[in-house]
């Protein structure tokens, strides 16, 4: 990691980490089209065809759907205590989701006058689960669970198959843990096609959501025109305001487990004490000896990883809010103090211990929070992405005969004659 001062940080690193969350997609957008299109056009001929260019296996007899025995099946492929542990995390998060469902607002500005804005949720939606070398059971359910407590009809799942044509089992028992309606054996960019315009065998659904590589996150933005979406999300990242109280390890630990995510993680952190900063440094090397992932957390501290010395805990704060990053992690002498003063962020973790690991798997926070400094404008994935808000008005004849002036007087003033003769037609009752 880049050990330098605020300053430097500031004036030489601020703006390329800033734009770190440009979607590079133009080197395979063509490719994305032309998949995409094919998809639209053929249908499951399309998928089957890039199933076996991409995947390696041929699903035509097999066919695209799991069916529920295999499903089923995949419970015995896991330890008792892994079922386990996925149904403590599911529990986790459907609790906490519950608690965010938005009650109906009525309210009576005048009399004879009733507004109201009620919550449905959306009929279907389309998750994407990644595969490949690591399976994300966690994204499973954080995608899954929320959109089955908004009451989403419909929830059908795409991940890309093994080359015997198979879904990692871990997929498949946190899919059915959440509650998924339909489990499909499709991957990349043509999955995201088929569940944006459908194809025989997958429906088409009002939202995808899911993380993916840049062919999925290209695909999402091409179908977005279509289909909604969530925010595409980016490489993990991590900053960590500490201050001289806080264990060197501890702050080691949590930024190499952020960086161990992808090559491409960003990991910040910012304190007041040179001896910690010094000292972080000689911890990761040594905690990277232990992790399997080291070539790939390593390559990360080295590319995107910083050590900023900062004046005090209110300058570390503000290269946080301009940074907006997807974790924090708070710990110093007062954490909650400190945190508190945080505004751009995707989630704070406050104090030793409230790790982002917790976050990421069963404390019951989504892990499906805003990269790329989108934290400064955006949300962590929650009930309200499948909820629609509807507004409806309710007037008696007092009601209309209050409102109504106004309401003319306006359109008129916007040159809208035919809304004032809507108004004005009604007066004659």
């Amino acid at each position: 990691m880049k050990l330098v001062s605020s300053s430097k940080f500031l004036g030489e690193y601020l703006e390329r980490v800033k734009a770190r969350g440009m979607l590079k997609t133009s080197s395979v957008i063509e490719d994305v089209r032309r998949i995409v299109e094919s998809v639209r056009k053929e249908g499951d001929k399309a998928l089957l065809r890039y199933t076996l260019k991409f995947d390696g296996v041929d699903l035509t007899e097999k066919g695209l759907e799991v069916p529920e025995r295999e499903v089923l099946d995949a419970y015995d492929k896991l330890r008792e205590e892994e079922v386990k542990a996925i149904k403590f995390a599911a529990e986790s998060i459907r609790r906490f989701h519950k608690a965010q469902i938005p009650k109906e607002i009525v309210f009576s500005p005048f009399k004879g006058v009733e507004l109201r804005q009620k919550f449905l949720p959306l009929e279907s939606i389309g998750v994407y689960a990644p595969g490949g070398i690591a399976s994300y059971p966690s994204t499973v359910l954080m995608c899954a669970i929320p959109a089955r407590v908004a009451g989403v009809d419909k929830i059908f799942l795409c991940s890309p198959p093994s080359r015997r044509g198979e879904v990692s089992p871990y997929i498949l028992v946190a899919a059915h843990i959440a509650g998924v309606d339909k489990i499909f054996r499709v991957g990349g960019a043509q999955a995201i096609a088929a569940l944006a315009y459908g194809t025989q065998s997958i429906p088409k659904v009002d939202k995808i959501v899911g993380p993916g590589n840049v062919f999925v996150n290209a695909a999402k933005l091409e179908v977005s025109w279509d289909v909604a979406i969530d925010l595409p999300a980016g490489p993990s990242e991590i900053a960590v305001i500490a201050d001289g109280s806080a264990d060197p390890e501890l702050v080691a630990c949590d930024l190499v487990a952020q960086a161990e995510h992808d090559v491409n993680t960003f990991a910040l952190l910012l304190t007041d004490s040179e001896r910690l900063a010094t000292e972080v440094q000689r911890r990761i090397e040594h905690i990277l000896t232990k992790v399997d992932r080291r070539g790939v957390a390593k390559k990360a501290l080295e590319k995107n990883g910083y050590i900023v010395t900062v004046k005090d805990l209110e300058e570390a704060v503000h290269i946080v809010d301009l940074v907006a990053p997807e974790h924090v992690q708070v710990l110093t002498e007062n954490p909650q103090s400190t945190a508190e003063k945080i505004r751009n962020a995707g989630a704070i973790f406050v104090g030793g211990f409230s790790p982002v690991a917790l976050g990421d798997y069963s404390s019951g926070l989504n892990h499906v929070l805003p990269t790329g400094g989108y934290a400064k404008v955006y949300s962590p994935l929650s009930v309200r992405d499948f909820l629609k808000a509807v507004n409806i008005l309710k007037c008696d004849k007092e009601g209309f005969e209050l409102l109504s002036g106004t309401a003319i007087e306006l359109a008129r003033m916007e040159g809208l004659e035919a809304h004032a003769y809507s108004l004005e037609s009604r007066r004659r009752f």
